[in-house]
């Protein structure tokens, strides 16, 4: 078989690329999807916030609260005591890491102080909780929240009036 040279017989010898770009497009849609999912795996119900992300230069530790009060740094579940044992040894490795802390907003506020606490005893002080930020608190979404209009307050030594039926 002999190739031959005019262009009416001619051998086209390009690779088509259009199926290759296609597939390439179809896997970063892919991974860009679902690399957000892969980040924290301790599932928490955050409250709502209106504060600022705070950026930052590394990658903090995170202390999570399930709402069932199971305490985790990163994934990994710890009792308080070896929590304590296991922040006083990366405090010694790095003494200017940042902590975040995650809490289910069902867990008790004492459960989250007695967490805390174990945190700055380990020698943390760079410590910040984390939240979901709200759609809108208040009114254009500023963080403030106007208490509803009510009667007028008295002046001291009078008594308000009260409604008769």
């Amino acid at each position: 078989m002999a190739m031959s040279t005019g262009n009416s017989g001619s051998m086209l010898t390009e690779i088509n690329v259009t199926p290759l770009v296609d597939v390439m497009l179809v896997l970063l849609i892919i991974f860009m999807v679902t690399a957000p999912l892969l980040q924290v795996g301790v599932p928490v119900d955050l409250p709502k916030t209106s504060a600022q992300q705070v950026g930052g230069k590394d990658e903090p530790l995170v202390v999570s609260v399930n709402a069932q009060g199971e305490v985790f740094l990163g994934e990994t579940k710890y009792e308080l005591a070896e929590l304590s044992t296991k922040l006083k040894a990366v405090h010694e490795e790095k003494p200017d890491q940042r902590v975040f802390m995650r809490g289910d907003k069902s867990v008790d506020y004492g459960k989250m102080m007695e967490v805390m606490g174990v945190v700055i005893d380990s020698g943390f002080r760079q410590l910040g909780l984390l939240g979901e930020a709200a759609q809108q608190l208040g009114k254009g979404g500023g963080g403030t929240v106007t208490p509803a209009p009510g009667p007028a307050p008295a002046p001291r030594g009078q008594q308000q009036p009260t409604p008769r039926r």
